[in-house]
């Protein structure tokens, strides 16, 4: 006869949080469980290193919980008993077990979210949701801060939260260095000075879990190295990602935030999202480090460096969520611009003569990791300009980068990059010319293109997409202030200039694989 078992808990794999209070309790009949499930790994085509690095992380996890002495039920992605959804497997360990309360914590994708009330609904025995205990604010705290205003803009949310949580502030009512925001000084372009630490590294070898993965028959995409595998999956890796990041790239993180260069992949970034959205920091325990490190090391490190960080995590991460949760599900189906084409085939392998679309692809392909102006400035940039169909955007963020949950990739995507919501997130769209990507990277410097020509089969194709794009949706724009001075200009052009610009836009997204 099988063990009685009063709770059972379930635990997903964004929710590796060490701190939860769940287990500062009494654990006697309480078992956790947690489930590698093709429901999870086929619902979008992920990256292989995505894959891994939850599994791995989940099972260390596992191993962590067990040390300590709780009980847990953990089914492996081959295990025969493994049903390969929740429902199904929820329901078979209920009836083995005999369980007489289900417990899970509050999933943070509206999809596992309404997948767990409908199970629960039909359950006869008692059920209860629990908060993550990782995020700063709650569902709904957006939403209610914006109540009754016609913008969300995130600058006075992130202020409301510097005043809440009293960071950086003077007498918790003045921002700390006099101003509320650096990002003027975050913009420099990086030229190979100053030089970047060595790269703090606890390779690990995965083979063993890739060849699981293998034999289950998942379709990923991308690149890994299995002997030398880089990504934190632990409590303990976490911590020295953070700590690494305090003590040797904090000094230049808000100056070279928004650079790029074929020869870094990372620059000066943390490298800490991925622990942050599977819980294994906490975005509070992240902020007061950073804090910490600058205020013992004030004669090395500028404040403008240290906002810039706490921005992305304490304001725009919780803001995100918050847009996320205040607008699904209807945000997934967003297209305000009617959108339509195809994400070009080089997106899945970097075959392109467009340098910064090759050097950026081919880092994600290799890394399942690409910074945020790589993000939105090159591969969402061109797949807003050539007027790709933000479903076919949204599928390839959420599979290719290691850090993409959907409550995040989905506002990222939809919202700051394709402008698909309207202007919910964004108040004008993120598209440029090949001049900014000029202005913040040594891209340009090699590529097949001239940056400098606007048409001819030399030009750079941002360039005549660009014009083409604001030509195609001026009458969205037309009433949008911050388009007018490019409305305007556009409106200047000569008309034979503009047929050349809009013939050579067509060409390219007619043809994108020639390109």
């Amino acid at each position: 006869m099988a063990e009685r078992i009063k709770t059972l808990r379930l635990i997903l794999g964004d929710q590796l949080n060490h701190q939860h209070s769940w287990f500062k309790e009494e654990q006697e009949n309480i078992r956790y469980v947690f489930m590698e499930m093709r429901q999870e790994t086929d619902y979008v085509v992920h990256h292989i290193q995505k894959v891994i690095g939850f599994f791995s992380a989940m099972r260390n996890f596992t191993e962590y919980l067990r040390e300590r002495g709780h009980a847990v039920i953990y089914l492996k992605i081959n295990d025969k008993k493994n049903k390969q959804t929740l429902p199904k497997n929820l329901k078979q360990l209920i009836s083995e077990y005999e369980i007489e309360k289900f417990e899970y914590q509050l999933p943070d994708e509206y999809r596992l979210d309404g997948q767990l009330k409908d199970f629960c609904s039909d359950l006869t025995i008692e059920t209860e949701a629990y908060d993550t205990e990782h995020f700063l604010t709650s569902r709904e705290d957006l939403a209610n801060f914006y109540k009754g205003k016609k913008e969300m803009t995130m600058e006075y949310f992130y202020r409301d939260m510097r005043k809440k949580y009293d960071v950086l502030m003077v007498n918790s009512k003045d921002p700390e260095g006099g101003k509320w925001n650096f990002d003027k000084s975050n913009r420099k372009k990086w030229y190979g000075k100053p030089e970047i630490p060595h790269e703090r590294g606890f390779r690990k070898d995965v083979s063993a879990l890739l060849q699981e993965v293998e034999k289950a028959g998942i379709k990923t995409f991308g690149n890994i190295d299995a002997e030398k595998f880089n990504w934190p999956t632990s409590r303990e890796d976490s911590l020295s990602v953070l700590n690494s990041f305090c003590k040797n790239l904090l000094v230049h993180f808000g100056d070279f935030q928004d650079a790029l260069h074929t020869e870094q992949a990372y620059l000066f970034h943390s490298r800490l999202s991925f622990a942050l959205n599977t819980k294994m920091l906490h975005p509070k325990e992240v902020i007061e480090s950073v804090i910490c490190y600058w205020r013992e090391n004030k004669d090395e490190v500028d404040i403008s460096q240290v906002e810039g960080f706490v921005r992305q995590i304490l304001g725009w991460r919780e803001y995100m969520r918050g847009i996320y949760w205040k607008e699904m599900p209807g945000y997934r189906r967003s297209n305000k611009l009617d959108n339509q084409n195809k994400l070009p085939d080089f997106y899945w392998t970097a075959n392109t003569k467009m340098n910064c679309l090759k050097h950026s692809i081919r880092q994600s392909l290799d890394n399942a990791y690409a910074h945020h102006i790589q993000r939105l400035m090159i591969t969402g940039n061109y797949a807003l300009l050539t007027q790709t169909h933000p479903d076919e955007v949204d599928a390839w963020y959420l599979g290719i980068y290691i850090d993409a949950i959907q409550w995040v990739e989905i506002t990222n995507t939809r919202g700051m990059s394709q402008f698909a919501d309207g202007g919910i997130v964004a108040t004008k769209p993120y598209v440029s010319s090949g001049s900014y990507i000029n202005k913040m990277s040594n891209y340009c410097k090699e590529c097949h293109y001239d940056v400098k020509q606007k048409t001819g089969e030399n030009s750079c194709p941002f360039n005549s997409l660009y014009w083409n794009f604001l030509d195609d949706k001026r009458e969205f724009f037309k009433d949008n202030r911050r388009m007018a001075m490019m409305l305007n200009m556009l409106d200047k052009k000569p008309e034979d200039e503009l047929f050349r610009i809009k013939e050579r836009a067509n060409a390219i997204i007619q043809n994108p694989e020639k390109f």
